[in-house]
């Protein structure tokens, strides 16, 4: 009976440790949840407000002065529609490539009996430390007659070693080599093992790659900016940062003729650049909840040995 009662007396005391323990875990997770996502909040507001409340810092939780002075300026701007087509062919058809190539390549690097294996990985890697740099880069592109061609913005930055690297860790890990021979025997070569059988089962590192493709097919500019030369091919972007570019110029240069002019631009400016700031992330952001808990998996799995 006493040891019993012990018994008891340990699991309540148990309890009640593990319960101020999930307490304290809580609130550092929900303080640190509050600092990462504020800023992303205070953008949102800020964007509906007047820049004057948000530079004195009397802008805060909610709106002050609400204007829609900066999505008025940017959705009024044809290229920002331009540049949304352009986005969605250039991140759709980059992300598909690329996550179908990696897989594919992340599925024989995964194979054993594949020849060579070692020495092509070590080659992957060895590019991912070691390049020719920009100008060799852009030489090689043009010599090919990619420049200013859509077809360049889709296949470039499409297979990535970093994601042939965990797309390899994750079917190491989770298609057994016992599920290959069961496979073979019953004469399922290695294309219809990948296609019936390997895709299916790796649903999570696909959607792993499909947000890291897309993340970086959405917010690309460098590679535009640099090959791209005609304009109705230029990513949203592009465009975005010429519109704040071109505003900010505006209100420069009206400084030294108005003041009351130049004040009036430059609070335009402030009004745009939150604006641009959300018109640009936001569609990105509404994909991410949908792929969370694939995200999670894929990611983590693949780090499991054993």
């Amino acid at each position: 009976m006493h040891t019993q009662k012990t018994v008891t007396g340990k699991k309540k005391f148990r309890f009640t440790q593990d319960t101020v323990f999930d307490i304290i875990v809580a609130a550092i997770l929900s303080i640190i949840i509050l600092i990462m996502a504020y800023p992303i909040y205070f953008v949102l507001m800020a964007s509906f407000s007047d820049p004057s409340y948000v530079n004195n810092g009397s802008m805060l939780l909610w709106p002050k002065g609400f204007t829609l002075l900066g999505y008025q300026k940017v959705f009024e701007d044809s290229r920002i529609w331009t540049g949304y087509g352009n986005t969605l062919i250039y991140t759709i058809g980059g992300t598909a490539l690329g996550t179908f190539f990696t897989m594919m390549a992340g599925y024989a690097l995964s194979r054993r009996d594949l020849p060579f294996r070692n020495l092509l990985m070590a080659y992957f890697v060895f590019t991912m430390y070691f390049g020719g740099g920009l100008i060799p880069f852009y030489m090689v592109i043009k010599k090919l007659q990619l420049t200013n061609t859509r077809t360049l913005m889709i296949i470039l930055g499409a297979v990535g070693v970093y994601n042939i690297i965990i797309t390899r860790s994750f079917m190491e890990n989770n298609i057994p080599e016992e599920l290959r021979d069961a496979a073979r025997v019953d004469g399922c070569g290695n294309g219809r093992f990948f296609f019936k059988i390997a895709l299916p089962l790796s649903k999570a590192i696909m959607a792993v790659l499909v947000l890291y493709l897309a993340v970086s097919y959405w917010d690309s500019y460098f590679n535009p900016m640099i090959f791209l030369t005609d304009r109705s091919k230029y990513p949203l972007a592009l465009y975005l940062r010429e519109i704040l570019l071109t505003a900010a110029t505006g209100a420069a240069n009206s400084m030294t003729t108005d003041a009351e002019a130049a004040r009036k631009l430059q609070t335009m400016v402030q009004v745009i650049k939150y604006g641009v700031i959300v018109v640009s992330t936001l569609p990105i952001l509404c994909v991410y909840p949908f792929l969370q808990k694939y995200f999670v998996k894929g990611v983590m799995i693949g780090s499991i040995k054993g």
